[in-house]
């Protein structure tokens, strides 16, 4: 989460804009001090190896948020029950296996901290505390992440980590076997954040357990330069957010992939193995998105490297969308070792807009975008408007349909019809150079 403080988390030196036609709760705050990320003078790199692909998991908070009455909703509060079936589905029903292995807690787990100052979940809820959530995570050959936040309070009214807190939490972390830590960073001034976030780096390394690191500084100081130094933030962090929390619409959805292009030409560059921009989750699965809308933003999120966070119910999610989140191509493509972040490199007046991702051995994904709201759309074009222009011969699979589309020049006219808010996306590789084909 990078969600807007609760009422007294508001602090005098800064002013909340909305930006027009926005209403939901934004992360990205407008500043009357100085830009703080810059007071960091010396900063411990991470140095936990960790993330080398984006990662991939389940993360309760969009779907599940701060259900804490167990008493009337049992199966879907947060809880050690919730997150145990989660594990369990994510085992039996093949995500595991094709690369969903984190199973992340997020707000409202907190019970309080014990006479020693000791983190400590909510008894009634998680009765056998993190650490047995932690050894059956791991039974099953998942990962374990928890969420904490840089301030009095974490953004539900929980207890924080404090700046005098930091070792110690992150010494209980490890001592549970956690295996990622988000930290958020409701009720904190600028100046925290400055030195916690880095503090908290150096602390999970000398606990000597391998912990990822997800970071929520730069959604608190606007999400851009001067105010946000991402050279220091990829020492620092494995992911980070840089803006708004999703929610379950389409607009979301557009409202984030809008921000990102926009400022494409900052935030792609630092994006790479270990360290990873994060537009927040997946809402495949619940109420928000079509069918089309779904496949979207599997492919816009695949494209631009982000980590692969589901937060449905897995328990009672439907084929169709099991079959776009555990897609073998997509997930290929997801995990290429570049880690190299996509771009948008066409917006047409047609509304229809072209995406690209470098990948391994030449290839390319390419994704073709519409924007339309009125009827399928047919969209004209060759590799060399494309810019791909290597004297190579290609073939491209469409990844959603298996359909192989063959004998590929550079000038060759093609045609995809795309569907409104949807997607046609493509594996695009060589076969052989041209100099060799006519031979």
């Amino acid at each position: 989460m990078c969600r807007q403080p609760q009422q007294g988390g508001v602090r005098a030196w800064a002013v909340y804009v909305s930006p027009p036609g926005h209403t939901r709760s934004p992360c990205i705050w407008h500043r009357l001090a100085v830009p703080v990320l810059a007071l960091v003078t010396q900063v411990l790199a991470l140095e936990n190896g960790l993330m080398q692909t984006p990662p991939m998991g389940w993360l309760a908070w969009e779907r599940f948020r701060c259900n804490i009455h167990c008493e009337e909703d049992p199966k879907n509060c947060i809880s050690e029950r919730l997150f145990m079936e989660m594990a369990d589905r994510l085992a039996e029903d093949g995500w595991r296996d094709l690369g969903y292995t984190y199973i992340n807690i997020d707000d409202c787990w907190i019970g309080g901290r014990d006479d020693e100052g000791n983190l400590v979940a909510d008894p009634k809820r998680f009765p056998n505390g993190i650490a047995h959530l932690a050894d059956y995570v791991h039974s099953l050959g998942l990962k374990l992440g928890i969420y904490e936040d840089l301030g009095n309070f974490t953004c539900m009214g929980y207890p924080g980590t404090t700046l005098d807190r930091v070792v110690q939490d992150a010494n209980t972390f490890a001592k549970w076997k956690v295996d990622m830590l988000k930290l958020d960073g409701c009720y904190s001034e600028p100046q925290d954040r400055a030195e916690g976030y880095p503090k908290m780096a150096a602390a999970l390394n000398a606990t000597g357990r391998s912990i990822a690191f997800s970071c929520s500084w730069p959604a608190y100081e606007g999400g851009l330069p001067p105010a946000v130094n991402y050279t220091l933030l990829v020492d620092i962090c494995n992911l980070w957010r840089n803006y708004d929390d999703i929610q379950d619409s389409w607009d979301s959805v557009l409202s984030i992939l809008d921000w990102f292009m926009e400022y494409q030409d900052i935030l792609q560059p630092v994006a790479g193995p270990g360290h990873w921009n994060d537009p927040d989750m997946l809402l495949i699965g619940n109420f928000g998105l079509s069918f089309e809308e779904a496949q979207s933003q599997m492919a816009l999120w695949t494209v631009m490297a982000a980590p692969l966070f589901m937060s449905t119910d897995l328990r009672t999610i439907s084929a169709k969308n099991m079959d776009i989140l555990q897609n073998p191509l997509m997930i290929k493509i997801h995990q290429d070792p570049l880690g190299i972040q996509g771009r948008r490199i066409l917006k047409e007046k047609s509304m229809i807009e072209v995406y690209m991702r470098p990948l391994s051995n030449e290839a390319r994904a390419l994704v073709f975008f519409s924007r339309r709201v009125d009827m399928p759309y047919r969209y004209h074009t060759s590799l060399a408007r494309l810019n791909i222009t290597s004297a190579s011969v290609y073939e491209a699979q469409n990844v959603y349909t298996g359909e192989i589309i063959r004998d590929l020049h550079v000038n060759t006219n093609f045609t995809v019809v795309i569907n409104p808010s949807g997607v046609v996306m493509w594996y695009l590789y060589p076969i052989q150079n041209l100099d060799t084909f006519w031979q």
